[in-house]
């Protein structure tokens, strides 16, 4: 019998450390194929109750199940993305107003650093056309960057779709791949592995589903409440933001007081959206979160916040939506595994009181006997 060849802890440590850096390199490198891949397989993971349902129960073929899976999918999304832009379309009808507020916040800018600072508004003129014109390169090479980007998001919209049909489609050859590669004594736990996966991301994005809805009426009704005019509209961008853990919410606000300040004058409103931005994040934090979402993946914060940022420079605003559910399958692996079992528990959120080393405690010699 073949004896298994055990590696000194460095030398582990090292090879663990070595394929995670191969695994970031390569999704830098080809995060224009694998990050929509990733999130069709998220997606597909999340629609396969339907697709089960509508050939058990309703007895319909295999690739017609799939193919209206998928277009159910899409006419939820596109109902979401007909509603917003009805919003953006009213919003668009007071340009003029907007225009007009917003020249007027700058000229009370402009007396302020006046009065603060001792710049006349030429020299603030001034100053600006230079900062103009310096920028004008910039400018249009970050205007070809934005289309570039804006040409990827739409071949994405359209291949996301597409692969999320073909992986359902194809999920029990997938599966039959994976079994090929492991030897039969492991398909038992292979086989745990890809159902509490399967349960993880189902009940993950179930949950920011409902995370989304609540934050969004919560966000709507208390703007609403302080007079803010669009409220419908920035209450689904703060709900579809928020799906970005700790630094969506940022964003989202910035862009609540911008919209808010172009539909009004007065700059008392900016602290209105704070306290409603506030409240809406204390309930989302401390009620919401702990019974929606994070009991689904248990990924403490420190990883959650790094691994969004990582996500960020490897795949922009998809990257920072898939960090959280990748660390999640990444741990359901690594519990399963005795060897990576370590890096497991590094993701988990488990907070102990306190821990104590372990010394061996080193055996006197017995007495030599006659």
């Amino acid at each position: 019998m073949k004896q298994a060849l055990r590696f000194p802890f460095y030398a582990k440590f090292a090879l663990v450390l070595f394929i995670l850096v191969a695994i970031t390199f390569i999704l830098y490198v080809g995060q224009s194929v694998i990050m929509p891949l990733l999130m069709a397989l998220l997606f597909a993971i999340l629609l396969r109750p339907v697709s089960n349902f509508l050939e058990r129960k309703l007895h319909f073929p295999h690739i017609l199940a799939a193919l209206i899976t998928v277009i159910l999918f899409v006419l939820v999304f596109a109902v979401l993305f007909y509603f917003i832009s009805i919003q953006v379309l009213d919003m668009t009808e007071d340009w003029n107003k907007m225009k007009s507020n917003l020249h007027q916040h700058y000229v009370n800018l402009q007396a302020y650093v006046k009065d603060t600072f001792g710049f006349s508004r030429k020299e603030q003129e001034e100053l600006i056309n230079k900062a103009a014109d310096s920028s004008l390169d910039s400018g249009k090479q970050m205007l070809g960057t934005t289309l570039s980007s804006f040409t990827d998001s739409v071949m994405n919209l359209i291949l996301i779709p597409v692969y999320i049909f073909l992986i359902l489609l194809y999920r029990t050859h997938f599966i039959k791949f994976l079994c090929k590669l492991f030897d039969k004594k492991h398909h038992k736990t292979l086989e745990d592995i890809m159902g509490t996966i399967k349960v993880s991301v189902q009940s993950y994005i179930v949950g920011l589903m409902i995370e989304f809805v609540i934050v969004s009426v919560l966000t709507a009704l208390g703007l609403m409440i302080i007079g803010v005019k669009y409220f419908i509209l920035l209450g689904l961008i703060t709900g579809l933001l928020n799906l970005i853990p700790y630094i969506g919410i940022l964003i989202a606000g910035v862009l609540t007081i911008i919209a808010s300040l172009t539909g009004t004058t007065d700059l008392s409103i900016i602290a209105g959206i704070i306290v409603v931005n506030v409240i809406v994040q204390l309930l989302d934090n401390n009620l919401l979160v702990p019974m929606i979402v994070s009991s689904k993946v248990e990924i403490n914060a420190i990883a959650s916040i790094i691994g969004i940022i990582v996500g960020g420079l490897l795949g922009g605003i998809t990257g920072m939506f898939l960090a959280i559910p990748i660390m999640a399958i990444l741990k359901v692996i690594f519990d399963r595994i005795d060897e990576l079992k370590p890096w497991g528990y590094l993701l988990s959120n488990d907070l102990p009181k306190s821990f104590v080393f372990r010394r061996r405690i080193p055996q006197e010699p017995e007495p030599e006997t006659e």
